[in-house]
């Protein structure tokens, strides 16, 4: 355990890997390695980019990791992706749109499968951050499967949200959900060339001024940016636009270690502990063939699931 520690931090691309891989596994040997990881990790920024699926976010990514190599910086990029219901992983396959980067030593880039969790960030996510953080990566760009009302978890991973959107998808004003608004720190309008470009900008902006007793206590005021990042236009802007969320942030919070506060730790630790938890009782029920039996009862039409939840789970809990 102590030699993969030492390559992470020295930032073996092999041993991050095969971490990476083992920690979307569910191996149960990462959590010592993960917990020996924690101290060094708190010296990245995070990225977080959302958005419906369509709108450009790995064409973006890809450009975003041009313009902050030029700058000398090293970057991790997490593609989270649909979970193939065959292999169990990602399907998506945004790498692709990325390779040229591959042979790049400053960049690191690994698809993670949804597992099935809404929120396009998984716990398998936020521990792959903790590595490549600990690994010495200057940035962490995290993209995530899609938007909806549910899709904000990404917030709670990332200094500064990028949402993506794009003109022409129905109805703006209910594609943009209050959720999204609330977390979105920047808005991007991507393939702005198309027609509604305009409006789509007009609606967004119409909503964040809907809240503007927030913003005149001094919070942070989203922009709202367009870009064609297929001919890499706007995404210069768009640096710049993190730049200045990364100070505003650093002035307000005088650190960027935001996950030492004990609003986000607390939310970390519970969705942790549901994790465990589950991970935990699932694997008892099934050992056991509690499991199955009750599967087969409900099959039946003998058992309703209800009971069987409550016949399987509260014995456990010990009340």
């Amino acid at each position: 355990m102590n030699e993969v520690v030492e390559k992470v931090i020295a930032g073996d691309i092999r041993t991050v890997a095969r971490l990476i891989r083992d920690i979307d596994d569910r191996m149960p040997h990462v959590r010592s390695i993960l917990k020996a990881l924690y101290p060094h990790t708190g010296r990245a920024y995070v990225i977080g980019i959302t958005g419906a699926p369509g709108v450009g976010k790995s064409t973006l990514v890809d450009r975003m990791i041009s313009y902050l190599r030029q700058r000398g910086k090293t970057v991790g990029v997490l593609a989270v992706d649909p979970t193939s219901p065959f292999s169990g992983g990602a399907i998506l396959g945004d790498r692709v749109r990325m390779q040229r980067h591959s042979m790049d030593k400053g960049v690191f880039i690994r698809s993670l499968a949804t597992r099935g969790h809404f929120g396009g960030v998984t716990q398998s996510t936020r521990s792959a951050i903790d590595v490549l953080d600990a690994m010495g990566k200057d940035y962490i760009i995290v993209e995530t499967v899609g938007v909806g009302q549910d899709e904000v978890d990404v917030v709670k991973s990332a200094h500064t949200t990028v949402i993506v959107v794009i003109p022409g998808m129905g109805d703006d004003i209910q594609a943009i959900k209050a959720g999204i608004l609330e977390v979105g720190d920047i808005f991007l309008i991507n393939k702005a060339d198309r027609d509604g470009s305009d409006k789509t900008m007009t609606d967004l902006r119409l909503m964040i001024d809907m809240d503007q007793k927030k913003f005149a206590e001094g919070r942070w005021k989203p922009p709202i940016l367009k870009a064609q990042a297929v001919f890499d236009e706007g995404v210069a802007e768009l640096i710049e636009a993190i730049d200045r969320h990364r100070a505003y942030i650093e002035e307000t919070c005088g650190t960027l270690r935001f996950r030492q506060q004990r609003g986000r730790v607390r939310e970390e630790l519970v969705q942790m502990i549901k994790d465990r938890l589950v991970e935990e009782m699932i694997g008892r029920l099934i050992a056991s063939g509690e499991f199955d039996q009750a599967v087969d009862l409900i099959a039946d039409g003998s058992l309703d699931p209800y009971s069987a939840c409550d016949d399987l789970v509260l014995p456990h809990l010990q009340i």
